[in-house]
């Protein structure tokens, strides 16, 4: 089963609007060195420090949950981290 997951990711991964996901990750990053956090300090409660780093380098598709668990763990609301347009 968790093959399969992994596979369907994957696939999805390739259709994902990179340009978007770039901007993204580019703001979740500075929220965080703002607050002088490291992926470490928001790599918990269900994201790992290296999904947070995939996540930074926009090298995957992220979850609206996984951007809840990121939002709360940096102080902030999930709409703030899609402020960068």
């Amino acid at each position: 089963m968790v093959l399969v997951e992994y596979i369907a990711s994957i696939a999805n991964n390739q259709k994902m609007n990179k340009s978007y996901l770039k901007k993204l990750a580019k703001n979740i990053k500075q929220k965080r060195k703002e607050k002088s956090l490291t992926q470490d300090d928001i790599g918990i409660n269900g994201v790992s420090r290296s999904m947070i780093s995939l996540i930074e380098l926009a090298k995957t598709d992220v979850t609206v949950s996984k951007l809840k668990i990121i939002a709360d763990n940096l102080d902030l609301k999930v709409k703030d981290l899609f402020d960068f347009e």
